[in-house]
């Protein structure tokens, strides 16, 4: 597990195997078992610790010489609200069918983190712990564990 380098986002972490398989399936039966638990606890400690809206799971991994790994991102309330003050993403709501009130789509914010925090030249402030921070706190908490 490591914070994913070039995020601005705190608490974005990455957590991957360290067999070269490409699926969950060609996994050792032991990563396999390991694995529940550790994206569970690291879910847990996300929460406990950074408090955010909700916390997004993703698989990726799936292109040749990159190994099966997983995008765990907070989604704090303050990411949720630059996302709907930012006209250029209303757009993406035209891919959808119509909605009576605003919702907010989980691909549509990861897509949204990618573009400003990962991407930008200048990401937007963040409110909260440091990058610093949360990797302080997240050791700590796993070291206790």
């Amino acid at each position: 597990m490591n914070h994913r380098m070039d995020t601005a986002l705190p608490g974005y972490l990455m957590v991957g195997s360290k067999a070269g398989a490409n699926a969950l399936y060609d996994l050792p039966a032991e990563a396999l078992a390991s694995l529940g638990p550790l994206l569970a606890e690291t879910q847990r400690q996300i929460q406990t610790l950074l408090h955010p809206v909700c916390v997004y799971i993703g698989r990726y991994g799936h292109s040749p010489g990159h190994p099966i790994h997983f995008h765990i991102l907070p989604i704090y309330d303050w990411v949720e609200a630059l996302f709907w003050r930012d006209e250029r993403y209303r757009v993406l709501a035209s891919f959808g069918k119509p909605s009576p009130q605003p919702d907010t789509d989980g691909a549509e914010l990861t897509f949204f983190v990618w573009r400003e925090f990962c991407e930008a030249d200048t990401p937007p402030p963040v409110i909260g712990p440091t990058i610093a921070e949360v990797v302080g706190m997240m050791r700590g908490a796993f070291s206790a564990a």
